[in-house]
């Protein structure tokens, strides 16, 4: 099963820190994508193009966009990290719950647990 690393990123694509940066350095993730699959990755948005916080409703369109995907995408297997929950000020409280009703094949943080299920962990 391919595994795909799902980060924060902007809508810029800039990766240069956190888990973008990650994404970037080791799983192909391309600069200027900042939306949707990008080499072994998948960038779920939490700030816009001058790299500002999104709102949470603007976070969740793009989380049920993810989850889509990832339900359209069953041989792949998704290890989420905390998205949100670094640069972009957030808390697993407030980002957690938008993973609910993530399939399967979707490898949650452990910190989103309380508050979308036990879908398993990612360290």
């Amino acid at each position: 099963m391919k595994k795909v690393f799902v980060f924060g990123s902007n809508l810029a694509g800039i990766h240069g820190a956190g888990s973008a940066r990650e994404a970037k350095l080791n799983w192909g993730a391309k600069m200027g994508v900042g939306f949707g699959p990008t080499g072994n990755a998948y960038a779920i948005p939490t700030k816009d193009r001058n790299i500002e916080s999104m709102t949470l409703p603007e976070i969740e369109k793009h989380v049920d966009q993810f989850i889509h995907y990832a339900r359209s995408n069953p041989d792949m297997q998704f290890h989420v990290v905390a998205i949100g929950c670094g640069l972009a000020g957030y808390r697993p409280y407030q980002i957690g719950p938008m993973f609910r009703d993530a399939p399967g094949n979707c490898v949650l943080p452990t910190e989103f647990e309380p508050y979308c299920g036990n879908k398993g962990s990612n360290e």
